[in-house]
């Protein structure tokens, strides 16, 4: 007999299913904006590994039709799910952590958002480790795409390299809040790193777009500045090479 999913008709996954949204995460992005007011109207925001695509549609929403949403994502994401009221969300495909020249082309943005989580595999040491990676990846590209004065909100499963994530976040932004939503499931050690006004000093030179016939990454991605830590591990799950990032719930 297979075992039921006990979050599949959770009252926050009613909830998004009744208003468009194709997954619950939206209402933790809502309850941190709600708390934080993080986005605001005619703002150019980016959604870092965005399928399904709620955080995209609610961005879009808040920042109304003279903003600007940008979602990428390795899988591609629905047009459907990101349409409502606000901003068009333009969708991109490829590496949310090595910008593509579409990408960069868009930048600057105003608010950077990562709802990215390896995909579990049993191992909590493991996957904590890569959420760390992948939260550290996700600040970078906000330091280069993200202008002066920018927002952060990245999430992160908490561990003992938690402090580490909080303080370089807090070395980049003006004020670092860490945030678990009441949307998150019981189970979930996961938290939200929101960096408010990322300060000058910490902004780095918008990357060149990567030469995928070379393979080589994008400018900035390494140095003691800024170091990169390892994010093609976090995505990589492994000896088949398999994206370790997964849809939001």
């Amino acid at each position: 007999m297979s075992r039921r999913n006990p979050y599949r008709q959770d009252h926050h996954t009613r909830a998004a299913r009744a208003a468009g949204y194709p997954a619950r995460s939206v209402y933790k992005l809502e309850e941190i904006h709600r708390r934080l007011k993080l986005i605001a109207l005619g703002q150019r925001v980016l959604d870092l590994g965005a399928a399904p695509g709620s955080w995209s549609r609610f961005a879009a929403e808040i920042v109304g039709g003279g903003g600007l949403v940008v979602a990428i994502d390795l899988q591609p994401i629905d047009a459907i799910a990101v349409l409502g009221r606000g901003a068009v969300v333009q969708r991109l495909e490829g590496d949310a952590l090595a910008p593509n020249e579409e990408l960069v082309a868009e930048a600057p943005f105003d608010v950077v958002l990562s709802d990215m989580a390896p995909r579990t595999s049993g191992n909590k040491l493991r996957d904590r480790y890569l959420s760390y990676e992948l939260a550290l990846g996700a600040l970078q590209v906000a330091r280069q795409l993200g202008r002066e004065g920018s927002n952060f909100v990245a999430k992160i499963f908490m561990s003992e390299d938690f402090e580490d994530a909080k303080r370089q976040v807090s070395e980049a932004y003006d004020q670092v809040k860490v945030i678990r939503p009441e949307a998150t499931r019981g189970a979930s050690t996961e938290v939200f790193l929101v960096g408010a006004r990322l300060k000058p000093e910490a902004m780095l030179p918008t990357p060149s777009a990567p030469d995928e016939s070379s393979g080589s990454a994008p400018a900035g991605s390494s140095g003691a500045s800024a170091p990169h830590v390892g994010t093609s591990r976090a995505r990589s799950g492994g000896p088949s090479g398999s994206r370790a990032t997964r849809s939001r719930g």
